[in-house]
């Protein structure tokens, strides 16, 4: 049975001085005579007045090119039509290659999905691809490329040769037991598996830090009433999205903005002044501050520099975890710079802002840079490595003990279904459901 040819427009609806409509399957070269009245030479942009036969009338005058699969991006015939960028053009051309037989709009995500059954990439690609037209900072795109370009793949399939090797070596001992196989084979299989568990110890330790750059990191401000929290988030966002009042327990829940600071995704929380009050509105305020700052990846505490060392002192039990930054702000009102670790900063003149960014942007950098080559950027790449990691140390305890070789070679076999799990490479249906789910139509 003959597969669907699909279509879809891959560039984003709206007026724009391009847009691009793909065509891909056994009669995408097929739809584009319809439309042309040829197929231009293979991977070259061609100019074409593209018609509608049925009706006489001329859709467009555009750039054409034809990628003849399997050498294409998604593994089969391949059509790309650089249309004109209104939104009566792509709909023109679409509506006419919906009347062509075998032609139909393309699903969420099905030129990627097609580009991975057809062994073009694997899922980790496809994830670094949704990662890359996701990206909204400067860090996500960088992290986003090393993966949809086969940093996380090759460092998997570095992983598996090292499995399918010891393997191997198992196996020769198991099938071959009077042969006279070197006791040093051994050995070196032990040394290659604790090796391998040591990277990936490495990888899962790191692996958290490779989602916060994916999803971007929590930032709580926390302090008292009027220590200048609203403040700092509206400086930070450049906008005002919080309001700033004189009155103590204006801001009684939790405000959230997305920001690119220094070129990290974050997420940043104002929350209600920390203070003992009858008022229960604002008392689950106070509960909600603290429950965000517990969960945040980084707390700004923040405290009021004409306090003095009263206002600091009320805040130092919020500073004993690593992930907290101290914050004197309305360091204009005051004499000298604030005590260290406290940071004075002004957003109403500006005094100490330099000093404050770059520290934020260390402490951001900290919790995100240290990524390796291998980024496990979902909690799946985690649960896999995980479960291959438990079966390598499975197997090293059953070499050291003694145990039959055959139960270490199973658990070799465990351990590099794991990884093939993360590649795309047994049966994950379900699983390529929710991925190509997420993507965009046309992508």
């Amino acid at each position: 049975m003959e597969q669907d040819t699909i279509f879809a427009p891959a560039t984003a609806p709206g007026r724009a001085a391009l847009a691009v409509v793909r065509i891909s399957g056994p009669r995408a070269l097929e739809a584009l005579r319809t439309l042309t009245g040829d197929v231009p030479p293979a991977r070259r942009l061609s100019l074409r007045v593209l018609r509608d036969s049925s009706r006489e009338e001329v859709l467009d005058e555009a750039m054409v090119a034809a990628f003849p699969g399997p050498a294409s991006a998604t593994g089969e015939d391949l059509v790309e039509l650089h249309l004109h960028g209104g939104r009566a053009v792509v709909a023109a051309v679409c509506d006419r290659l919906a009347t062509l037989p075998g032609l139909r709009i393309a699903d969420p995500g099905e030129f990627t999905r097609r580009a991975f059954l057809n062994d073009r990439i694997d899922l980790t690609r496809a994830e670094g691809i949704l990662d890359l037209v996701d990206a909204e900072t400067d860090a996500q795109r960088r992290q986003a490329v090393r993966q949809a370009t086969g940093g996380l793949a090759a460092a998997l399939d570095g992983w598996r040769e090292i499995l399918v090797t010891a393997m191997a070596r198992l196996e020769a001992f198991i099938d071959f037991p009077d042969e006279d196989l070197p006791d040093s084979l051994q050995t070196e299989i032990r040394a290659g598996l604790s090796s391998l568990d040591a990277a990936m110890a490495a990888a899962l330790a790191e692996g958290s830090r490779a989602e916060l750059v994916r999803e971007g990191l929590r930032i709580a401000i926390v302090g008292v009433p009027n220590a200048g929290k609203s403040s700092l988030l509206n400086w930070l966002a450049k906008r005002d999205v919080a309001i700033v009042s004189a009155t103590a327990g204006t801001t009684r829940d939790v405000l959230e903005v997305h920001l690119d600071i220094n070129g990290y995704a974050a997420t940043v929380a104002d929350t209600a002044g920390l203070r003992e009050t009858p008022d229960e509105i604002e008392a689950e305020g106070v509960r909600r501050a603290l429950a965000r700052a517990e969960a945040a990846d980084l707390t700004l505490v923040l405290a009021d520099a004409s306090d003095g060392e009263a206002g600091r002192d009320a805040m130092r039990p919020y500073l004993v975890q690593e992930s907290a930054l101290a914050i004197a702000t309305k360091i204009d009102l005051v004499e000298g710079p604030a005590p260290a670790p406290w940071i004075g900063l002004s957003t109403r003149t500006g005094a100490g802002t330099e000093e404050f960014l770059t520290a934020l942007g260390t402490a951001m950098a900290d919790r995100m840079d240290r990524v390796g080559s291998v980024a496990l950027t979902r909690a799946r790449h985690r649960d896999a490595v995980g479960a291959a990691r438990a079966a390598v140390g499975r197997c090293l305890e059953a070499l050291e003990t003694g145990a039959p070789l055959e139960i270490a070679a199973e658990d070799l076999r465990i351990a590099t279904a794991a990884l093939g799990r993360i590649l795309g490479r047994v049966d994950v249906e379900e699983l390529l459901d929710r991925i190509f789910g997420e993507f965009c139509l046309g992508k």
